[in-house]
């Protein structure tokens, strides 16, 4: 079976990210490598139908622990439906949020315990977790300036987002090898460039081995 690359996007509301993963698709389009766009919350059918409940600005009000259940609701037929299939036919799939947001979200945000949130990651994903993380770094005042209030997150005040996005820099910092922190106030090709790099090396070596021949020659 082929095994593909997890890749994931992560970042504050108005950070940018959304734009880079368009152009990381472009770029993957343009070197015809396979590959799966999808998001968090929503990338499934029944995602798609939680993702307006979890979003929902106006009509209902959510506790923090229902908010909780109703991502991981959406991430277990997430990965069970589109991401793990993905990868199994070798494709790239990034994703617009995952296991991160849920800790700096729900955990930094709405101050729902780690543990918590940390088993009912594992229950959701069977123990997925992406190859590399790319975190768009921007400040509050920033985000909030382009995010526009169109949903019940990006409706939080400034104390809200700035407790997420200093859980975003814990979990960077915990983990180094995995989540690389990008600068997002600058120029989008500029950063654009910053996140193919660390992206190239993984491509690499997902490249499809060399076939033998008869002779035991490799062929390209």
């Amino acid at each position: 079976m082929s095994t593909g690359l997890f890749i994931t996007f992560e970042g504050i509301e108005g950070s940018g990210k959304t734009t880079q993963i368009e152009l990381l698709a472009h770029f993957l389009r343009q070197r015809r490598v396979p590959h799966l766009v999808t998001r968090e919350p929503g990338g499934s059918p029944l995602g798609e139908r939680l993702r307006d409940v979890i979003l929902d600005q106006v009509s209902l009000p959510v506790s923090p622990m229902a908010e909780l259940l109703l991502i991981e609701a959406d991430r277990a037929q997430h990965v069970t439906e589109v991401i793990r299939p993905a990868l199994a036919q070798g494709k790239v799939v990034v994703c617009d949020r995952f296991t991160d947001a849920t800790v700096a979200y729900q955990g930094g945000g709405r101050g729902v315990p780690q543990m918590i949130i940390e088993q009912a990651n594992r229950w959701a994903t069977d123990g997925l977790s992406p190859v590399l993380t790319i975190l768009v770094e921007c400040s509050v005042e920033v985000g909030m300036a382009r995010a526009g209030g169109r949903d019940r997150f990006e409706r939080e005040g400034f104390a809200f987002h700035e407790r997420v996005r200093r859980e975003y820099l814990r979990i960077a910092r915990e983990h180094p090898g995995r989540v690389k922190v990008v600068a997002g106030e600058r120029d989008h090709d500029a950063v654009q460039e910053e996140i193919r790099g660390h992206l190239r090396p993984l491509l690499a070596n997902l490249r499809a081995p060399r076939t033998q021949t008869r002779s035991g020659r490799g062929v390209s």
